[in-house]
């Protein structure tokens, strides 16, 4: 990927890995970005994950052509992105590394060093110049660890935004669902319970000029800017997407799901503008955490098991709550044989939660969906609509 003449990417993909962070599928694999600013002095921006760092120090060779860089800026310590500091500072041994304080405490950690003789410690309003180009630093606490620093190259305007705006996926391989389908399941999975901490740093960058974001992972984004910083605007603020309803079922025997499809046809019958619907137990959690919060309304159908909630309904509402759901109208499904009691259970689980309504209309199944089931849909799905 071409950043610029003088910003040059020297990152890595990999189609090796599975699951990312042990949990996330992440089918197109994944980027590791790392960029070199090329000026009187040169900058290294990250470092990659630890499978890949002979294959890093040559892409990074192969853009110095002999040259040797002055600073690695490290913005983020998370070791897909960090794993490399210390082979990079052995090949390199004139070159200092930048960075926050906390940053430092962690390579003290990692490495058994923290390069005490090579430090520049960076924080808020620290700035390096490596000649025409400036490095600008902006704190970016929690977003999604504590010692997270971005930083803005104020003469290309150029923002190295860290995880932010990151997206599952390789760089060599084209995502067919584009860039927001992934984005966002990567947003809500990993920085999701830190909205705030988003929000602020969103304030501080819309205040400068930005022609070019530079993630840690996914492509560099150089044009439409304005429609990202909105994207991650709504997805920090818990705002809603897209108005419609996602309904999420549990179903032991298919009598529940036989409801949950029931109540998409009648929601797309009475012009319901957008419906999803996913079985939990066999469609990827973070696809339905991201359907989730992407839609207005949700709808939880369930089974009653051991007297509570359908285990996979239960983890389900914890991802929820875990990411500060929000701002959302929830309705609710239940079946059970002889004393259904999934409704009453999933209520619960959402004590705590802020700004949930709950539909006024709830349906109870007793084992299968007949006629008097159904009219409890056409009721909910008129409420929803």
């Amino acid at each position: 990927m071409k950043v610029s003449d003088s910003i040059k990417y020297v990152g890595v993909n990999d189609h090796q890995i599975d699951l990312f962070e042990g949990q996330f599928e992440v089918p197109l694999g994944m980027a590791y970005n790392s960029y070199v600013i090329l000026d009187d002095k040169i900058a290294v921006m990250d470092s990659v994950d630890q499978n890949f760092g002979e294959e890093w120090l040559k892409n990074i060779e192969e853009v110095l052509a002999g040259k040797k860089p002055d600073y690695l800026v490290v913005q983020h310590m998370e070791m897909d992105h960090s794993a490399n500091v210390a082979a990079f500072m052995q090949k390199f041994p004139e070159a200092k590394i930048a960075a926050s304080k906390m940053a430092f405490v962690m390579m003290k950690s990692m490495f058994g060093t923290d390069f005490a003789d090579r430090q520049v410690v960076v924080a808020e309003g620290s700035v390096i110049e490596l000649g025409s180009h400036k490095l600008n630093f902006i704190a970016a606490p929690n977003v999604h660890w504590p010692e997270v620093m971005m930083t803005y190259e104020s003469t290309e305007k150029v923002l190295f935004s860290a995880d932010a705006f990151g997206k599952f996926g390789a760089n060599d391989v084209e995502d067919p669902e584009g860039w927001a389908c992934e984005a966002r399941r990567y947003y809500f999975g990993i920085i999701g319970k830190l909205g705030a901490n988003a929000q602020a740093v969103l304030k501080k960058v819309s205040a400068i000029e930005i022609k070019t974001i530079c993630p840690l992972h996914g492509p560099v984004l150089d044009s439409e800017l304005e429609k990202y910083l909105n994207y991650y605007n709504i997805w920090s603020n818990y705002d809603v997407e897209s108005e419609g309803v996602f309904i999420a079922y549990t179903s032991v025997y298919g009598n529940t799901k036989k409801a949950a499809e029931k109540l998409a046809e009648l929601l797309k019958s009475k012009g319901c503008p957008k419906v999803a619907i996913a079985d939990l137990a066999r469609e990827d959690t973070y696809e339905c955490v991201e359907d989730a919060f992407r839609h207005s309304k949700l709808v939880l159908a369930s089974t009653t098991y051991n007297g509570e909630v359908f285990p996979t309904m239960r983890e389900f509402i914890s991802h929820l709550k875990e990411r500060n759901y929000q701002k959302r109208t929830v309705a609710l499904i239940e079946n059970g044989a002889w004393a259904p009691a999934a409704a009453k259970s999933m209520t619960a689980q959402f004590e705590g939660m802020k700004d949930i309504t709950f539909a006024s209309n709830k349906v109870t199944i007793k084992i299968a969906v007949n006629e008097d089931v159904e009219k409890q849909l056409d009721v909910l799905a008129e409420e929803l609509k």
